[in-house]
């Protein structure tokens, strides 16, 4: 399911990604793709793509720190999201991508390499992995997913440990009906601009 869903998709996809991809080019200066280094099925890294939705060189210390943050049971909750509150590495076209979750299209390329599936936890960082609690690390006994469990159930108005204990109530109980009902529900809840950020 994984490959005919992923090949299909970028088939039918390809012009408004390739359209998407010229409009990050025209607004701002770096790449159309951003590649980072995530961590996958068994602990293992791999290279995940998305649409650049930043400005290039800047650095990830604020948001090591709101995670940090979450993991220590800190209420870091802002206007009801707890992502970073009005970023400022974040541009004006990058801000629409991550609102109408645009932006994770290149992660098809990754489901159809099999790093990724459709559906699983929401692929981590590696320092993220390093500070994640070990009661967490059965997240890892899965690929991670396109959507999730956490995708569907609010998103950025949810903490780090509200996700966590999410990905592992995924990973106990997965099963097929489940995820296809997961997949259904992904789209409403991307068109909910209340749960994005």
């Amino acid at each position: 399911m994984d490959l005919l869903v992923s090949g299909l998709a970028l088939a039918v996809l390809a012009i408004p990604m390739i359209i998407i991809g010229l409009t990050i080019k025209w607004t701002s200066v770096g790449p159309a793709l951003f590649q980072q280094q995530r961590v996958g099925l068994g602990g293992r890294t791999f290279t995940m793509y998305k649409f650049r939705t930043m400005r290039t060189g800047v650095g990830d210390e604020m948001l090591r720190e709101l995670i940090a943050a979450e993991l220590r049971g800190e209420d870091t909750s802002s206007n009801g999201s707890y992502k970073l509150d009005a970023d400022p590495r974040v541009t004006p076209i990058g801000e629409f991508l991550r609102k109408t979750s645009m932006d994770e299209l290149p992660q098809l390329i990754n489901v159809l390499f099999g790093d990724m599936s459709l559906v699983g936890p929401r692929p981590c960082l590696e320092w993220e992995a390093r500070m994640f609690p070990a009661e967490f690390q059965a997240r890892f006994a899965v690929r991670p997913g396109l959507t999730g469990l956490w995708q569907v159930s609010g998103r950025s108005t949810m903490g780090t440990l509200e996700m966590l204990h999410l990905d592992l109530a995924y990973v106990r109980t997965r099963n097929l009906v489940g995820d296809l009902s997961i997949l259904v529900r992904t789209i409403p809840s991307m068109l909910r601009e209340s749960g994005a950020r």
